[in-house]
C-alpha cells in the first residue's frame, strides 16, 4: 500500500463481487481486498450439475482475479461504518475507505415443518455436495421430489430426470412464474419427455417434510427418498446486523448510484442490493453488470466526479432442461417475459454458451481492467426520481 492510496474492500467473491474487484484495477493507486469464505469460485448456475454428478461448479480464482487484488478467505461478521471496518470471523479486522457489499445470496430459511431436518437444499455449493453424495448412495428407481419450481428447481428436477430418476416437481404454485404461456408449455414438454411428473395449481404447496414423504396443503403425501429444496432464496444478515438499512428481506437499501442510504463509503452489487427499494431480480445476469457499476461508483467517488445512476437491461431468461434441452425466455429490458422463447437442443447449447461466456467475461475483466461492458435501460428513471425525492 503506497501513502496515497485507496483501501477498497469487496465483500464476496460471487459474480459481482469479483467483477467489482476486477473492474477497480482501472486506477492503480486503488489496493483492493477481496473478503470470501471460500477458496474457489462458485458457479451457482451449474450446482445442479454439481449435485446430479454431470458438471463441477467451482473455477480457481487464480483464473479470474486479476493481479495485485488479495483474496482473504474468511467470513465478515460486522461492518462498523463510522470507523469504516469490516471484523472477520477469524477476529482480524480490514480498514477501508470504500466498501463494496456484495455478499449474494442463500436459500430461504426452511421453516417449514421437517423442512429443515429433512429435506436437501440446493443453493450453495455446500448443500449441492452434500446432496450429491446424499444421491450416490440413493437407489436409481427412489422417488425424489424437488420443491420450487423456479429456474433452480426445474433445472435440478430435469438433470435428476435425465440420469434415470423418478422425479417429481412441486411447483408450490405455477410452473415458472416468470415464464409466458409459451416459454412455460416448452418447459412442460420437456420436462415430460423427461418423464418428470409435475404438479402445480394452489394445493401444490408443501405443508410438511418427512424423512420418505412430502405433505401436501390438500393432504397428499408423496413418496419420497430424498427431497430437494428449491423455494425461494434468501440474503445474508450481515447489513441487518451491522445497523445498516435494509429492505424486508435484508438487502441493503442504496440510492440509485448503489450507494448505502446509510454511508457514502459503502456501495453495494448483486444479489443482496436493493436500489430504491425495488431490487434487481437475483441472477448472474444482473449481478455482473451492478459489480461493474458498483466498482464505477466507486472510482467516480475517487475522482471526485458524480456518480451515474443505475442503468441496466435484461434480455431474458436462460433455463437447462438436462444436457440436451432448454428454454431461452426472452424478455423487455424492463425484465418482463414477451410471448417468444427458443426450446430443445438450441437452447441447451446457449445456455452453456452463457456459462462459460460469464466465466469468461471475469477473465477477461482480469486481464483488460475495464474492459467489460453491459447492455444499458430497464427504465428506472421513476426509481431514481422517487429516491431523490425522499433524500431531498
Amino acid at each position: 500500500m503506497t501513502e496515497h492510496s485507496t483501501r477498497a474492500v469487496v465483500i464476496g467473491g460471487g459474480y459481482a463481487g469479483a467483477l467489482a474487484a476486477n473492474h477497480l484495477r482501472q486506477r492503480d493507486d486503488v489496493d483492493i481486498t477481496l473478503v470470501n469464505t471460500r477458496r474457489s469460485f462458485v458457479e451457482r448456475i451449474r450446482l445442479h450439475q454439481l449435485a446430479s454428478g454431470t458438471g463441477s461448479a467451482t473455477v480457481d480464482y487464480a483464473t479470474l482475479l486479476g493481479d495485485g487484488i488479495e483474496l482473504v478467505v474468511d467470513g465478515a461478521i460486522h461492518i462498523d461504518a463510522a470507523a469504516r471496518r469490516v471484523t472477520l470471523a477469524s477476529g482480524t479486522s480490514l480498514d477501508y475507505d470504500y466498501l463494496i457489499y456484495a455478499v449474494g445470496s442463500t436459500g430461504a430459511a426452511l421453516t417449514v415443518p421437517g423442512a429443515a431436518e429433512f429435506a436437501y437444499p440446493i443453493a450453495d455449493l455446500e448443500h449441492a455436495e452434500r446432496l450429491r453424495d446424499e444421491l450416490d448412495e440413493l437407489h436409481p428407481s427412489a422417488p425424489l421430489c424437488v420443491v420450487g419450481a423456479g429456474p433452480t428447481g426445474i433445472e435440478a428436477a430435469a438433470e435428476f430426470a435425465e440420469q434415470g430418476r423418478s422425479v417429481t416437481l412441486v411447483c408450490g404454485g405455477v410452473l415458472g412464474p416468470y415464464l409466458s404461456g409459451p416459454g412455460r408449455r416448452s418447459v412442460a414438454r420437456q420436462l415430460a419427455r423427461l418423464r418428470v411428473t409435475v404438479l402445480d395449481g394452489p394445493d401444490a404447496t408443501v405443508t410438511g417434510v418427512r424423512k420418505d414423504a412430502v405433505v401436501l396443503a390438500d393432504g397428499r403425501e408423496l413418496p419420497s427418498a430424498l427431497t430437494v429444496w428449491a423455494a425461494g432464496f434468501g440474503v445474508p444478515d450481515l447489513a441487518a446486523r451491522s445497523g445498516l438499512s435494509t429492505d424486508a428481506m435484508g438487502r441493503l437499501l442504496t440510492d440509485e448510484t448503489l450507494t448505502s442510504v446509510d454511508s457514502p463509503r459503502i456501495v453495494a452489487a448483486g444479489d443482496a442490493a436493493a436500489p430504491s427499494g425495488q431490487p434487481l431480480r437475483m441472477s448472474c445476469q444482473a449481478a455482473v453488470p451492478l459489480g461493474a457499476q458498483a466498482a464505477n461508483t466507486v472510482l467516480s467517488r475517487i475522482a471526485g466526479s458524480e456518480p451515474a445512476v443505475l442503468s441496466q437491461a435484461f434480455v431474458g431468461q436462460c433455463v437447462s432442461l438436462g444436457r440436451k434441452g432448454g428454454t431461452i425466455q426472452l424478455a423487455r429490458f424492463d425484465d418482463t417475459a414477451v410471448p417468444i422463447h427458443v426450446g430443445g437442443r438450441a437452447a441447451a447449447l446457449i445456455k452453456e454458451a452463457v456459462c462459460k461466456g460469464t466465466v469468461s467475461v471475469l477473465a477477461k475483466e482480469a486481464r483488460k481492467p475495464g474492459s467489460y461492458f453491459w447492455l444499458k435501460g430497464g427504465n428506472r428513471a421513476d426509481r431514481a426520481a422517487a429516491t431523490s425525492n425522499a433524500v431531498s
